[in-house]
């Protein structure tokens, strides 16, 4: 048996102007792919162990994974194409993939499709499972050119080797059984916000999920998922969408509508408010004076690097300053020009430079960058292996990093945007995020299981950026119209 597995993952923004070109995927190929994902916990990993136990040949053409950015450059999707195309091409028993789900090229809206249907041609009678992200925007695309498919059920992801894992077991059924599943798709016209998807707490997406593990336990239904979708896009199918993986047609499309008119029903519970600046610096003022043990968590969420912010807006950083905060962490600030003046003066010297508020948003009024004078602190490579629980045991790089001690604060500056995994991002440069009072993080979710147990509060802070809350922001010409909550007139039934 021979079962070729892969892994591409990018979410993309399209108003977001950072580049997305092949260096940016870190794309492992061929056999190193195969050492590297084994005994990951991914989708792939778990796509591997599939394999293993069924003493498979194993073909891995590429592991490749980028933060979310700009549309993927044509050529960057072409070569990562290329190589599951060309590893396919020879025969396999069953293809297995981990893939996001709201990828966007230069030239294709629905990057994930359009590999599924170049697949499905090349394959037309093989087994395709694939695995997908809870913030991927599903098209019928996606769908109907693979057998089976489902997402993550957890947000930050903690489950996506889990899920690898159900995706598995069903394709494993074809080929021992001769199952031939049949799937649903359901697009309600909404959008969600990211800031209401956290499975950990009680909300809308907790009950959401909770839904989709009670329809997986309907007689013939394998694989259920509500995907929240990812809103920072503007394609026509960007949005919440519901797939379902079952023995019959019937039993797919009945779960798939029920949970989806579940979903339709809490759409106001999905929508996030954020408040103004302002009143989020008040908040962390006051929890500052109020009780507690360990620091005031600030979060970036307009500059959220995982959603394809830049990491160099100013924004939060500047308002905590003017406010006469101190006691601050902060980081990391992507700042090239930054980390290169700081690493030629070295450690203890005494330098005075502009940081961030370098990259041109658009739609953004531009703004100069950030005026410091302090010591440099600490110089460095900008790595570190994460702890977990996300991404447990790899190694990150955010390229080369410096310290900047103002007094008022400390400031980590990286070459690359990179979201805070772990304490390694500042532990590593020499940084103790538990001496802070005052700790800020260009992130929206994933630092959550890392840092809110070190916290005495957390605020969300809304800068302008391109991962802004306030989707009223970006000028969206391709999605499909009227549509939940930027339209009032906005209906739908399943």
């Amino acid at each position: 048996m021979r079962i070729v597995t892969a892994r591409v993952n990018h979410e993309t923004n399209t108003f977001s102007p950072l580049a997305t070109p092949l260096a940016a995927f870190n794309p492992v190929w061929g056999g190193e792919a195969l050492a590297a994902a084994r005994g990951s916990t991914t989708a792939l990993g778990a796509f591997i162990r599939f394999a293993e136990g069924r003493g498979a040949e194993i073909v891995v053409p590429v592991m490749a994974h980028a933060n979310p950015s700009g549309p993927v450059a044509d050529a960057a999707f072409e070569a990562l194409c290329a190589a599951i195309l060309d590893a396919i091409r020879p025969g396999c028993d069953a293809i297995l993939l981990d893939l996001h789900g709201a990828m966007v090229t230069q030239s294709h809206d629905d990057g994930e499709g359009e590999l599924l249907a170049r697949i499905r041609a090349l394959a037309p009678g093989v087994p395709i499972g694939v695995a997908l992200d809870l913030h991927g925007n599903i098209t019928e695309r996606m769908v109907a050119n693979c057998d089976a498919l489902a997402g993550f059920k957890t947000y930050p992801h903690v489950d996506m080797a889990e899920t690898g894992g159900l995706v598995a077991g069903i394709v494993g059924h074809m080929l021992d059984e001769g199952l031939r599943p049949h799937r649903a798709w359901v697009h309600p016209p909404m959008l969600a916000h990211t800031l209401r998807m956290d499975t950990r707490v009680p909300g809308p997406m907790q009950e959401a999920v909770a839904a989709a593990r009670a329809a997986e336990g309907r007689p013939g239904v394998l694989a259920a998922t509500i995907f929240g979708g990812f809103s920072l896009a503007d394609l026509a199918e960007t949005g919440v969408s519901v797939t379902v993986t079952a023995e019959t047609q019937e039993a797919a499309d009945g779960a798939a509508a029920d949970l989806a008119r579940q979903i339709w029903a809490a759409r106001e519970k999905f929508v996030y408010d954020e408040a103004p600046l302002a009143e989020s610096i008040a908040a962390a003022k006051a929890a500052l004076a109020g009780p507690g043990d360990g620091p005031v968590l600030l979060l970036d969420h307009g500059d959220n690097c995982m959603s394809g912010g830049t990491c160099d807006v100013m924004d939060v950083l500047a308002a905590a300053l003017a406010a006469g905060m101190d006691g601050i962490v902060a980081g990391p600030i992507c700042d090239r020009q930054a980390v290169a003046i700081l690493q030629a003066a070295g450690v203890g010297a005494r330098v005075e430079l502009g940081i961030g508020n370098r990259v041109p948003l658009p739609g953004f009024a531009p703004q100069a960058p950030l005026a410091v004078a302090g010591t440099v602190a600490a110089v460095g490579d900008g790595s570190y292996v994460i702890t977990g629980p996300t991404y447990t045991g790899q190694r990150c790089d955010m390229g080369r990093a410096a310290v900047i001690d103002t007094g008022a604060a400390r400031i980590l500056v990286t070459e690359q945007p990179h979201e805070p995994w772990d304490l390694g991002v500042f532990t590593g440069s020499g940084l103790d995020p538990l001496s802070a009072r005052v700790l800020i993080l260009k992130s929206r979710m994933y630092c959550r299981p890392v840092f809110e147990p070190i916290a005495r509060a957390v605020v969300e802070c809304a800068s302008r950026g391109v991962t802004s809350s306030d989707y009223a922001l970006f000028p969206f010409e391709k999605l499909a119209r009227p549509i939940f909550p930027l339209d009032a007139g906005a209906a739908w039934a399943p």
